[in-house]
Protein backbone atom coordinates (compact mmCIF):
# COMPACT_ATOMS: atom_id res chain seq x y z
CA UNK A 1 0.00 0.00 0.00
CA UNK A 2 1.61 3.27 -0.77
CA UNK A 3 0.40 6.93 -1.78
CA UNK A 4 2.38 7.92 -5.07
CA UNK A 5 4.04 11.47 -4.75
CA UNK A 6 1.13 13.47 -5.86
CA UNK A 7 3.43 15.02 -8.48
CA UNK A 8 3.13 11.76 -10.26
CA UNK A 9 -0.78 11.37 -10.23
CA UNK A 10 -0.48 12.50 -14.15
CA UNK A 11 1.75 10.30 -14.94
CA UNK A 12 0.78 6.96 -13.25
CA UNK A 13 -0.15 4.04 -15.68
CA UNK A 14 -3.30 2.76 -15.63
CA UNK A 15 -2.52 -0.27 -13.04
CA UNK A 16 -1.04 2.45 -10.73
CA UNK A 17 -3.57 5.20 -11.58
CA UNK A 18 -6.52 2.77 -10.72
CA UNK A 19 -4.91 0.88 -7.99
CA UNK A 20 -4.42 4.36 -6.35
CA UNK A 21 -7.92 4.94 -6.66
CA UNK A 22 -8.74 1.97 -4.87
CA UNK A 23 -6.66 2.57 -2.11
CA UNK A 24 -7.63 6.26 -1.64
CA UNK A 25 -11.32 4.28 -1.12
CA UNK A 26 -10.14 1.33 1.33
CA UNK A 27 -8.53 4.09 3.23
CA UNK A 28 -11.21 6.46 3.39
CA UNK A 29 -13.61 3.62 4.56
CA UNK A 30 -13.03 0.69 7.02
CA UNK A 31 -9.01 1.60 6.29
CA UNK A 32 -8.74 4.84 8.10
CA UNK A 33 -6.65 4.39 11.40
CA UNK A 34 -5.61 0.88 10.48
CA UNK A 35 -1.65 1.16 10.90
CA UNK A 36 0.30 0.24 7.69
CA UNK A 37 4.05 1.17 8.08
CA UNK A 38 4.31 2.93 4.50
CA UNK A 39 1.24 5.40 4.67
CA UNK A 40 1.08 5.61 8.55
CA UNK A 41 2.02 9.04 8.24
CA UNK A 42 -1.47 10.34 6.60
CA UNK A 43 -3.07 9.67 9.94
CA UNK A 44 -1.48 12.54 11.24
CA UNK A 45 -3.48 14.39 8.85
CA UNK A 46 -7.47 14.81 9.09
CA UNK A 47 -9.93 12.94 6.81
CA UNK A 48 -10.26 15.74 4.68
CA UNK A 49 -6.91 15.95 3.56
CA UNK A 50 -7.02 12.39 2.04
CA UNK A 51 -9.98 13.42 0.47
CA UNK A 52 -8.13 16.06 -1.22
CA UNK A 53 -5.46 13.89 -2.36
CA UNK A 54 -8.52 11.33 -3.72
CA UNK A 55 -9.49 14.10 -5.26
CA UNK A 56 -6.86 14.50 -7.71
CA UNK A 57 -6.89 10.85 -8.60
CA UNK A 58 -9.80 10.93 -9.23
CA UNK A 59 -9.54 14.42 -11.36
CA UNK A 60 -6.56 12.53 -13.26
CA UNK A 61 -8.80 9.68 -13.60
CA UNK A 62 -11.83 11.42 -15.38
CA UNK A 63 -9.30 13.06 -17.57
CA UNK A 64 -8.32 9.89 -18.89
CA UNK A 65 -11.87 8.92 -19.35
CA UNK A 66 -12.00 6.23 -16.27
CA UNK A 67 -15.27 6.54 -14.41
CA UNK A 68 -15.21 6.74 -10.44
CA UNK A 69 -18.18 6.10 -8.82
CA UNK A 70 -19.32 10.30 -8.16
CA UNK A 71 -20.32 9.01 -4.34
CA UNK A 72 -16.39 9.83 -3.47
CA UNK A 73 -16.56 13.68 -4.49
CA UNK A 74 -18.37 14.46 -1.09
CA UNK A 75 -15.95 14.49 1.71
CA UNK A 76 -18.30 12.58 3.90
CA UNK A 77 -18.36 9.85 1.87
CA UNK A 78 -16.66 6.32 3.16
CA UNK A 79 -18.19 3.69 1.39
CA UNK A 80 -20.97 1.62 0.87
CA UNK A 81 -19.77 -0.42 4.11
CA UNK A 82 -18.90 2.79 5.98
CA UNK A 83 -21.60 5.36 7.39
CA UNK A 84 -20.56 8.71 6.26
CA UNK A 85 -18.56 11.38 8.54
CA UNK A 86 -21.08 13.22 10.21
CA UNK A 87 -18.87 16.76 11.29
CA UNK A 88 -16.00 16.72 8.92
CA UNK A 89 -13.90 20.14 8.78
CA UNK A 90 -12.95 21.31 5.45
CA UNK A 91 -9.96 23.09 6.07
CA UNK A 92 -7.93 25.24 3.47
CA UNK A 93 -5.03 23.25 2.06
CA UNK A 94 -2.26 24.23 0.46
CA UNK A 95 -3.49 21.33 -2.27
CA UNK A 96 0.53 21.79 -4.12
CA UNK A 97 1.49 19.67 -1.27
CA UNK A 98 -1.74 18.31 0.82
CA UNK A 99 0.98 15.65 2.98
CA UNK A 100 4.43 17.21 3.87
CA UNK A 101 6.19 13.83 3.73
CA UNK A 102 5.50 14.24 -0.09
CA UNK A 103 8.53 15.79 -0.96
CA UNK A 104 11.76 15.40 -2.79
CA UNK A 105 13.13 12.81 -1.08
CA UNK A 106 9.72 10.71 -1.31
CA UNK A 107 9.73 11.76 -5.25
CA UNK A 108 12.56 10.80 -5.62
CA UNK A 109 12.02 7.04 -3.83
CA UNK A 110 8.28 6.71 -5.48
CA UNK A 111 10.59 7.53 -9.13
CA UNK A 112 12.58 4.54 -8.44
CA UNK A 113 9.84 2.35 -7.38
CA UNK A 114 7.98 3.00 -10.27
CA UNK A 115 10.94 3.12 -12.77
CA UNK A 116 11.54 -0.70 -11.17
CA UNK A 117 7.78 -1.50 -11.57
CA UNK A 118 8.60 -0.72 -15.86
CA UNK A 119 11.79 -2.60 -15.77
CA UNK A 120 10.41 -5.82 -14.49
CA UNK A 121 7.60 -5.55 -16.39
CA UNK A 122 7.80 -3.87 -18.96
CA UNK A 123 5.50 -6.01 -21.15
CA UNK A 124 2.66 -4.58 -19.08
CA UNK A 125 3.14 -0.55 -19.87
CA UNK A 126 2.20 0.77 -23.15
CA UNK A 127 4.66 2.81 -24.98
CA UNK A 128 2.84 6.23 -24.41
CA UNK A 129 2.80 5.45 -20.53
CA UNK A 130 6.55 4.70 -20.85
CA UNK A 131 7.08 8.43 -22.57
CA UNK A 132 5.22 10.34 -20.42
CA UNK A 133 7.08 8.72 -17.55
CA UNK A 134 10.18 9.34 -18.61
CA UNK A 135 9.19 13.21 -19.77
CA UNK A 136 8.18 13.28 -16.51
CA UNK A 137 11.64 12.84 -14.98
CA UNK A 138 13.68 14.87 -17.88
CA UNK A 139 11.81 18.05 -16.17
CA UNK A 140 12.96 17.57 -12.74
Amino acid sequence: MRLWHQELIPYLPRQQLLGQHRECCVLRGNGWNKRHIVIDYIFRYTHFHLFQYHKKVMAEMSRRNYKADILWLNPKYRGKKCNPIIELCEYKIDTTIIYKEHNDKYLKECIENLSAKFQKDTNKYNTQELKNFNQFILKL
